[in-house]
């Protein structure tokens, strides 16, 4: 992004894009009652606490019908250090969750590890996306401002939801393998993955919450009746996409981000339960884990799930980055390890960290 840049959203076929700032909201109604009031268009980031504040805007410009982020070969820059949440803190908080869950008090819970990571020298935000688009495919990269100068950064593979009139789609990630280099191991991971009770357990309560919740604001609803497999550059993934048409079309994609998120997919289920386990155990989340997107003023927008992501430093020298994974009964704790520490690969590609050393 450039200074005057204030927010992308790209895909392989083209881009959202806003530039400079005309007002910002730190509050879903803020920017509800922008849009009320004649706002063209909201854009920026929802909280994994959506009650929490928010970081929207409404450009000075904005373009519907820009060209996809250029992919570039991120520099191999040596980090000054790293800091990554131990594997035995990981192991210990999953081993707690899944207490918690045997207890009662949730039937999935969320967890993630940080990276954080220093450099002697400042990054810039648009190289950083255009590391990210490198190795993509068809996850939309983003680039937000987020409050005091701060950016986030990523390419999500997850679409929370989008709204063209009073269509509604939503397509959720849920259940991972990691992918190897060896097409025999990838594929047996693949085929693993399609079979994997604790992985389709887990898929299911994705969908089933999403679907409750739209099925009171909508007249038809659908969904295929079992997942298909994606893949990322790094992971494969469960995927199932939802389809609804709404009722009253005055329904904006702001309402439908602030209702659905944040989905079983980075919190759990029941929400508050989940919610509060996270809290308990990871600690207070900010915007990873939320939805970063766009609405326009006939109430149309798009908004992805803010995983796979970095937050960059107003002083653009540190990054902030998660992984995570959902744990429900029968999760392994050394492989929920294993599954956050090939999830950091999307940012260690983009940053060339790996080039590196």
């Amino acid at each position: 992004m450039t200074d005057a840049e204030s927010f992308l959203l790209s895909r392989p076929a083209g881009a959202v894009r806003g530039t400079g700032v005309r007002a910002r909201y730190d509050s879903v109604d803020a920017a509800r009652a922008a849009l009320r009031d004649g706002a063209p268009v909201v854009a920026g980031l929802l909280a994994f606490d959506t009650a929490g504040p928010a970081a929207l805007l409404t450009p000075d410009r904005w373009t519907t019908d820009a060209g996809p982020i250029t992919a570039r070969t991120p520099a191999a820059i040596r980090p000054s250090h790293v800091w990554i949440t131990p594997p035995a803190e990981h192991r210990d908080r999953v081993a707690a969750a899944l207490a918690a869950i045997e207890a009662g008090r949730a039937a999935k819970v969320v967890l993630a590890r940080t990276m954080e990571v220093g450099f002697d020298a400042p990054l810039d935000p648009l190289s950083i996306a255009g590391g990210f688009a490198a190795g993509a495919r068809d996850a939309a990269v983003f680039a937000a401002q987020g409050p005091d100068d701060r950016w986030l950064i990523g390419a999500s593979p997850e679409l929370l939801v989008r709204k063209q009139g009073r269509v509604v789609t939503c397509h959720p990630y849920a259940g991972s393998a990691a992918r190897s280099a060896d097409p025999e191991l990838d594929a047996a991971a693949a085929a693993s993955l399609s079979t994997s009770d604790k992985d389709l357990r887990e898929h299911a309560f994705v969908v089933d919450d999403l679907r409750e919740r739209l099925a009171p604001l909508c007249a038809e609803l659908s969904a295929p009746t079992a997942p298909s497999l994606m893949s990322t550059g790094e992971m494969w993934h469960l995927a199932t996409p939802i389809r609804g048409v709404l009722h009253d079309d005055s329904v904006t994609a702001l309402d439908l981000a602030a209702r659905l998120s944040p989905t079983p997919a980075v919190g759990g289920t029941p929400r508050a339960a989940a919610t509060a386990l996270i809290a308990e155990l990871e600690g207070t989340r900010e915007f990873y884990g939320g939805t970063v997107g766009w609405c326009d003023d006939r109430g149309d927008g798009e908004w992805l799930v803010s995983i796979r992501c970095l937050e960059l430093a107003a002083d653009r020298r540190g990054i902030r980055t998660w992984a995570g994974g959902g744990i429900v009964t029968g999760s392994d704790p050394e492989a929920e390890v294993a599954e956050t520490t090939a999830k950091f690969r999307t940012v260690r590609r983009a940053l060339g960290l790996d080039a590196a050393g």
